[in-house]
């Protein structure tokens, strides 16, 4: 049976490098990337409504995972904006296809960012969980440039079940996430 090389790359190489630096008893208490979020928020959706389609079959491209819909919950008379309406797009990578997406992003779409000196560790927010922001869905190669009626940034979480924040960093190391070294 098919099994993502990041996968396999957790229970060989992973798991054994935490146990030695965090000194857990048994590879059950070592903490794993749960899932991998990806949301786009698209303000210019109130005018036009074609614009979050377009996000939702970008979105499912990159991700290899249908993308949803997201509606706004509350009316904003300042942006014209009413309860129900689709204002972006989003979907949640689980198991293999959040490995194969990972692996993806890592090895062929951070090295297409411009001006890229890694990740800032300022994205933990306290609570075991890693976000960062993609100022446009053109470092994804599965995007094709000629198709792209306007360009539009994201926001990708690594979801961990890390007890601490430094847990969830090494982690996310250890899986080949380059982050800077000054931070």
């Amino acid at each position: 049976m098919y099994q993502p090389t990041l996968k396999t790359r957790y229970t060989e190489v992973i798991v054994p490098a935490m146990q030695e630096k965090f000194g857990y008893k048994n590879a059950m208490m070592v903490p794993k990337l749960e899932k991998i979020c990806l949301n786009q928020g698209l303000g210019a959706a109130v005018a036009d409504k074609k614009i979050v389609d377009a996000a939702v079959e970008e979105m499912t491209i990159i991700s290899g995972q249908r993308a949803v819909k997201t509606k706004s919950r509350k009316d904003i008379s300042n942006f014209k904006l009413r309860q129900g309406m689709p204002i972006g797009a989003r979907v949640t990578l689980r198991k293999e296809t959040m490995y194969e997406f990972l692996q993806r992003f890592i090895s062929i779409s951070l090295p297409r960012v411009r001006d890229f000196g890694g990740l800032k560790v300022k994205g933990l927010n306290g609570r075991r969980n890693f976000t960062m922001g993609i100022t446009e869905q053109l470092i994804f190669p599965e995007i094709n440039i000629d198709k792209v009626s306007r360009i539009a940034g994201m926001d990708i979480t690594f979801v961990t079940n890390a007890k601490t924040d430094e847990e969830c960093l090494e982690l996310l190391k250890q899986y080949g996430l380059p982050f800077q070294k000054n931070n």
